[in-house]
This record gives structure tokens, C-alpha cells and sequence, in this order.
């Protein structure tokens, strides 16, 4: 705006022969005339072109709930992670999984699910790849400041997962500070990994960080609570697996693109399952009822 007040400035200047805008001592009125022509051209199309890019910004800040209605589908962005999002019978299911359906329907549309790259989620929005992440994202500052995000509507933590044969050896930050330690790329896990100085192996996903500790290539894995709670110990694949030390406290959001009207809409659903109950429900169906949030 400073740049645009400055140009018709100099051009009114320039019209009324106050300052010389082209050439020395010697440039003639017609010269003056033409130049000051020219500049209030330019002026005029950097404030059309400011215009139009407003209105973009304007329109994109309100366009994804039309947008995703008119084309159909609402793409939702996961990766393999019990119990929120999981495969069961080749359909994806989980906590979540069953929320974004229950969105969709209300929206008039079909719930697509995408395996993502964790670490490329905010690219994945940005292209429109994904119309949202919706996978136990944890709300770090990196993705309130890249996402429009929802309310927390679970509490979570990161946990250190090793052998349980050796779960009595690490029960505390100063007996795993020489670990190396099996994270996803991109993850509050791995966040938290370096915000303490671990050495870490980054992998695709949660459950790739399982098998590596499994099969010993990695002394533990730093995963989410919630996910330890329904990938390992007794009854599970990992049941010579355990979790010890939990590093932090926070808590689940979901990721819409910047500006984007989606995040409000999924908030005023999320308190409609609320208060009808089947946010209780299906939180019980996948065990992570007491991780529930009251919704603001």
C-alpha cells in the first residue's frame, strides 16, 4: 500500500512539473508528460493486481465446505495408526476414521482416506492433495501457525516404547538419555526427541518405529499414548513390547488449510456428537474415552 501511495505521488508531482521524474536539467514537458503517464498506468495496474489477489485471499479464507460439497468427496489425510485410523476388513476405521465419515455424510459427501506422508501433511493441504489431516495430530506451534485447526477434542502424550523384558531399566529421563530412539518423521515425537537431545532414526510412520524396536534396530520408539494403549502389550502383535517414561502432555486437533471455513464447521459438528452422545460412543468403541476433551 506504501509502494501504490508513493507511485500516484510521484505521479501527481509529476503531472504538475514539482519534481523531474525522467532524465536531467534538460527534459522537455512532453517527456514529463509521457512519464507521468506511464507511472499512473503502472499504478493502476498494481492496484488491479492487489485487487484481485485480495479477492482470491478473501475467497479461498470461505471456500472449502462449498468447495468439498461441490466436488463431492472430503479427502482426508491419515497414515496407519490404531486407533484412530486403521484398517479392518480393507475399510479404514478408527476413532477418527468414524468421525471424518459422520462429517462427510452431514456434508452431503463421501469420506476418501489418503495414506500420506506425515512429514508433507502441510504440503498435502496446501495442493489440495488432502482437505484435511485428521490422524491424532498433535497441535504443535508448527501447526497452528501452518493449519486452521479445530479445538482439541483429545488429551495425548508421548511415551517411550522398548523391549519389556528391559522396561524395568528405563523408568525415568536420565536411564534413556543414551538411547536411540525410532520416531516418525515430522511427528510430536520426534519434536520432543530433539527438544531433549536423543539420538533418533526417523521412519514413515508410528507403527514402522514398532518393528524397529522389535527387531532391535532401535533401542525404543517415542510414540503416542494413545496409540501404545491399542498397538502393544498383552493381546496385541507387540506384546514383548512396553511403555515406560511419558515425556510430555498434549493434546489432538485437526488440520484444515490456512484461513479454511472446514475447521469451524468440523468444531460445530464435533459438539453435535457431543451432545447427541455418539462422540462418547465411538470414543468407546476404540477405548480412548477418558482421553476425551470437553469441546469449548
Amino acid at each position: 500500500m506504501r509502494k501504490k501511495i508513493l507511485l500516484g505521488v510521484i505521479a501527481g508531482l509529476c503531472s504538475t512539473g514539482l519534481v523531474a521524474c525522467s532524465g536531467g536539467a534538460g527534459t522537455s514537458d512532453s517527456t514529463q508528460t509521457t512519464t507521468a503517464q506511464e507511472t499512473t498506468k503502472e499504478s493502476t495496474a498494481a492496484e488491479t493486481s492487489s485487487a484481485s489477489e485480495t479477492s482470491a485471499a478473501a475467497s479461498a479464507s470461505v471456500a472449502d465446505v462449498d468447495y468439498i460439497k461441490g466436488k463431492g468427496t472430503l479427502i482426508v489425510g491419515i497414515t496407519d495408526f490404531a486407533p484412530m485410523d486403521y484398517k479392518e476388513n480393507g475399510d479404514w476405521v478408527g476413532f477418527d476414521a468414524d468421525l471424518a465419515k459422520k462429517v462427510a455424510e452431514d456434508l452431503g459427501v463421501k469420506a476418501e482416506f489418503v495414506e500420506i506422508d506425515w512429514d508433507n501433511k502441510i504440503l498435502e493441504l496446501d495442493n489440495k492433495s488432502i482437505d484435511v489431516v485428521w490422524n491424532g495430530m498433535t497441535l504443535t506451534n508448527e501447526v497452528k501457525s501452518s493449519m486452521e485447526c479445530t479445538n482439541a477434542y483429545l488429551n495425548n502424550a508421548q511415551v517411550v516404547v522398548v523391549p519389556a523384558d528391559k522396561a524395568a531399566d528405563y523408568k525415568d529421563k536420565d536411564s534413556i538419555k543414551d538411547l536411540t530412539f525410532a520416531v516418525e518423521a515430522g511427528s510430536a515425537g520426534e519434536e520432543v526427541a530433539k527438544e531433549n537431545g536423543y539420538k533418533t532414526t526417523p521412519v514413515r510412520a508410528q507403527s514402522d518405529t514398532l518393528l524397529e524396536v522389535k527387531s532391535g534396530t532401535s533401542d525404543a520408539a517415542i510414540i503416542d499414548l494413545l496409540m501404545a494403549g491399542a498397538m502393544i502389550g498383552e493381546g496385541t502383535s507387540y506384546s514383548d513390547l512396553a511403555h515406560t517414561v511419558e515425556l510430555n502432555k498434549e493434546e489432538y486437533g485437526i488440520g484444515c488449510r490456512k484461513g479454511s471455513d472446514l475447521a469451524a464447521y468440523i468444531n460445530d459438528e464435533l459438539k453435535k456428537f457431543e451432545a447427541d452422545g455418539s462422540l462418547k460412543t465411538t470414543a468407546e468403541k476404540y477405548g480412548v474415552q477418558e482421553a476425551l476433551i470437553e469441546l469449548k
